[in-house]
């Protein structure tokens, strides 16, 4: 992974990145998106887990699912499934992780599958959302998630950028294998053994970017 001579454009995905939503907040939005399927398309509660787990794992995201093969109108759907009257208990937030966001060369913008409400919530309540340009959320992809070319398109075409000169930090493969695809560079957070070969690098913590880069640069191995 070399960066290119000019500032590097950054693509933060936010849950499981710049924050570690596992312990609380993914459990409470699986239970509350469980809860709408049950509701809104009259199925018992193992039929409605089945049919989340379906829809996620083809289409990336549930919504997406439910949009195309019962359409679920997707502001009703996401407004109703990321209500947190306790978010700010339920983050899991890295110290130092603004102090590592100013540190970084360039721009930086949150692409995520999350909705608008919910990503500014959280970007406000990490005290991080001063430290980005822009907030990419599914409603202004227009409904198109990772690891969809069409969301990635928008993205930069709104933005103006060439994928050469982003680099996308994200949990998740399937989007990083997109963003390589289209010529983008890729940070891996994860705490995985292996290195797929559409990963430029792999990180244990989102912290360690800085000084990665800085091996990454001199050509020094990280």
């Amino acid at each position: 992974m070399v960066l290119k001579a000019a500032s590097p454009v950054w693509l933060f995905d936010l849950d499981n990145t710049l924050h570690n939503a596992s312990p609380h907040i993914f459990p409470h939005l699986n239970a509350a998106m469980v809860a709408y399927i049950r509701d809104h398309l009259g199925v018992d509660e193992q039929a409605a887990t089945r049919i989340r787990q379906d829809y996620w794992q083809r289409y990336g995201a549930t919504l997406l699912g439910l949009m195309r093969h019962h359409g679920t109108d997707p502001r009703h759907f996401l407004w109703h499934t990321h209500q947190f009257p306790d978010l700010k208990q339920m983050l899991v937030l890295e110290r130092g992780l603004r102090t590592m966001l100013l540190r970084l060369p360039g721009r930086k913008i949150v692409f995520s599958n999350a909705p608008q409400h919910y990503s500014e919530a959280v970007l406000e309540l990490a005290g991080i959302d001063a430290c980005f340009d822009a907030v990419y959320s599914i409603e202004r992809l227009r409904f198109q998630p990772k690891p969809a070319i069409g969301g990635f398109r928008h993205l930069l075409r709104c933005e103006r950028l060439p994928a050469h000169r982003c680099i996308m930090v994200e949990d998740t493969l399937a989007n990083l294998q997109m963003a390589k695809r289209l010529g983008m560079q890729t940070v891996w957070v994860s705490g995985s053994t292996r290195q797929p070969s559409f990963v430029d690098l792999r990180l244990v913590s989102i912290l360690d970017l800085p000084r990665c880069l800085r091996c990454l640069s001199t050509g020094s191995p990280v």
